[in-house]
């Protein structure tokens, strides 16, 4: 049952994308891809990290982004430390069109409809989603802040990983490298 509700839910956006006339030149991956690079860190926006968080090949996930980028979508950038790695980022056509369909209005009104209900099922999903990556050995792609090395340090975020400073938006973003808290610490 839980199974079927998600998956037709799932259809559902599936087919409002394809029906949105701003989405008519856009594949449903390539739309992943960019709602992917619209909610990751700096750390989490390379080609790899997009083919792992959508669970796809590189040659498939490849094409897609030679796409986006020659639709003025998205842009590469040479990453400051390793030469070898680049960074993809939204262009502000891409950021348009993210904020004109997102969320997709039937899922906006529903939930509005729902009152709390809606907050109580975001929160249950929520711990569906970390329960299945716990127990299937999946990389979370979680919030910074939800994060084992999410720190504060002289009042400010801090990642104990990378030892880096934060910027406060940073804490709200996906990041690759994202490890549980303890369960007490959640």
């Amino acid at each position: 049952m839980l199974f079927d509700l998600l998956e037709r839910l799932t259809s559902l956006t599936r087919v409002w994308f394809r029906e949105h006339p701003l989405l008519a030149d856009i594949q449903p991956i390539q739309l992943s891809a960019l709602l992917y690079l619209a909610r990751c860190n700096g750390y989490s926006n390379t080609p790899l990290a997009v083919a792992d968080y959508l669970g796809l090949t590189k040659g498939t996930v490849s094409q897609s982004l030679k796409a986006l980028e020659a639709k003025g979508l998205i842009s590469k950038s040479q990453d400051a430390r390793d030469k070898r790695s680049v960074h993809l980022l939204l262009t502000e056509q891409a950021k348009t069109l993210l904020a004109a369909v997102m969320p997709p209005a039937f899922l906006d009104s529903a939930a509005q409809r729902m009152g709390g209900q809606a907050k109580e099922l975001e929160h249950l999903l929520g711990e569906l989603l970390r329960n299945v990556q716990r127990t299937q050995d999946v990389p979370s792609f979680g919030l910074c802040k939800t994060c084992r090395f999410h720190q504060q340090v002289a009042g400010g975020p801090f990642c104990g990983l990378t030892e880096e400073p934060l910027a406060p938006a940073d804490i709200e973003l996906i990041c690759r490298e994202h490890q549980f808290a303890d369960e007490t610490m959640e």
